[in-house]
């Protein structure tokens, strides 16, 4: 890590012997980068040891690839209200004006029609950052890069002298370990579970009107801590490494921060291919004192699960067809199985058409998918806004990276929200006709499980 910090500092000091390059040339934005290859490095520690702000993390499901990135460089901040399909071509817009080699970090809102409360005051309805200094891992190599991103009328000499003093502050790692979460004093519900099962009991009447298929509900569970929360340790302290999740880590300030252990995709693409899937149905095998085996039977032969599966496949499916071809949904219903829990999945591959490549597109067909959403989508998220006591701000929102060519996203369940001395959980369950309230319940105390397992308050 040493060396690596080292020969950005040299390549940094090369560059400012250059006169030439200045933006004011051609008369657009150009980013500068430089980049030096690492060897094997703790990227969740490292990023702890970091005092630059924000501070962004990562990995995919596969944990083949990962990027830890600290400062800002160049932000995208979409921050009026309006319909999300607005959100989105905003952003599309912006990234076609940026360097086409540029990875921004970030996510949206989950719906932009809501007023954001001031528990997300510093999370704009959509904000993406492209680093100032990363390290990352992708196609088998390991490296550190910093950026910077110059405006016409920038002065490159003092930008540069500005990225060499950032480097010399950042911290090769080695920096004391941050201090652990506090004891818990108080746990809270939102709403309540009488509130809850009232909540419940009038999406079933609507199902049995005939004016809804599924409704996804999702209760915000308010933790209050003794003192101020390093949110950091969610990163580090996260259970059950192995699990296939995703892991999304954005604090734009000290002190508040979004984490989200997520094992829904939304999708990846690269340049015009597209891969998604449907994730829903879900058995608790601590409940049940089931192991894989028992919790793939009892998924592929639950009528009410399978049921509320094919919902959210059958709806992806149609939602793609205006916008791409060859599509191959995957018949075979899967199980995807995690430490606490297993879903129902089912992959897609698809090309999208000439017209439609790009994020704008995707993110409009499938946000919100039926699994954090419902069916139909625009009824289902109109009840929600009117039924939930509370803001979801980021939650069950798209997360992840983009470029120009290519973006992966992922869908922001299992998710916390750190602001100072107060953690807020987020987590849903898909009711559809038949379901149970006490049983859903306990379905969200389950996925919140792993993050409640990081404040030491369950084993």
């Amino acid at each position: 890590m040493q060396k690596a910090l080292q020969l950005l500092e040299e390549s940094v000091k090369a560059a400012m012997r250059q006169r030439d390059g200045s933006p004011a040339v051609s008369g657009q934005p150009v980013l500068e980068r430089f980049t030096a290859p690492l060897g094997e490095v703790d990227a969740t520690r490292w990023l702890s040891a970091q005092r630059l702000f924000p501070r962004l993390f990562w990995m995919n499901r596969e944990k083949s690839e990962w990027i830890a990135g600290i400062g800002e460089a160049d932000r995208i901040e979409i921050s009026e209200t309006g319909p999300n399909d607005r959100s989105f071509l905003v952003l599309d817009e912006a990234m076609q004006r940026k360097n086409p080699h540029a990875r921004y970090i970030g996510g949206f809102c989950f719906n932009n029609l809501q007023k954001q409360n001031d528990l997300w005051k510093a999370f704009s309805p959509g904000l993406f950052i492209l680093p100032l200094v990363s390290v990352e891992y992708r196609d088998g190599q390991a490296s550190m890069s910093c950026s910077m991103w110059l405006k016409p009328g920038d002065d490159r000499q003092k930008a540069l002298e500005q990225l060499l003093l950032t480097l010399s502050e950042v911290s090769a790692g080695d920096a004391p370990e941050a201090p652990a979460i506090p004891e818990v004093t108080q746990v809270a519900y939102c709403p309540d579970k009488t509130r809850w099962i009232e909540n419940c009991e009038t999406i079933l009447r609507n199902f049995d009107e005939g004016k809804l298929d599924k409704v996804i509900l999702a209760r915000q569970t308010e933790l209050s801590f003794a003192g101020k929360v390093p949110a950091i340790r969610f990163l580090l302290d996260y259970p059950f490494p192995e699990n296939t999740a995703y892991r999304f880590y954005f604090e734009p300030a000290e002190g508040h921060a979004f984490v989200s252990f997520t094992p829904e995709r939304l999708y990846r693409r690269d340049g015009d291919m597209l891969e998604t899937e449907a994730l829903a149905g879900t058995v608790t095998k601590e409940a049940l004192k089931a192991d894989d085996s028992a919790a793939s039977e009892l998924l592929l032969n639950s009528e009410k699960d399978i049921r509320e599966h094919r919902f959210v496949k059958d709806t992806i499916y149609r939602e793609l067809q205006p916008v791409c071809s060859d599509i191959d949904m995957q018949e075979q219903v899967g199980v995807l199985q995690l430490n606490r829990l297993a879903h129902l999945l089912a992959r897609c591959k698809a090309r999208l058409l000439p017209e439609f490549s790009n994020d704008s597109t995707v993110l409009r067909q499938l946000h919100p998918t039926p699994a954090v959403g419902g069916v139909p989508r625009e009824k289902a998220m109109s009840l929600i806004l009117s039924i939930e006591p509370f803001c979801r701000g980021w939650y069950a929102a798209p997360v992840g990276w983009l470029s120009r060519d290519a973006a992966e996203f992922a869908v922001g369940i299992r998710s916390a929200l750190v602001n100072d001395d107060k953690v807020y959980l987020y987590s849903g369950a898909g009711l559809v006709r038949g379901s149970n309230p006490e049983s859903e319940w306990e379905e969200v105390d389950q996925k919140i499980g792993d993050i409640m397992a990081i404040t030491q308050q369950t084993s």
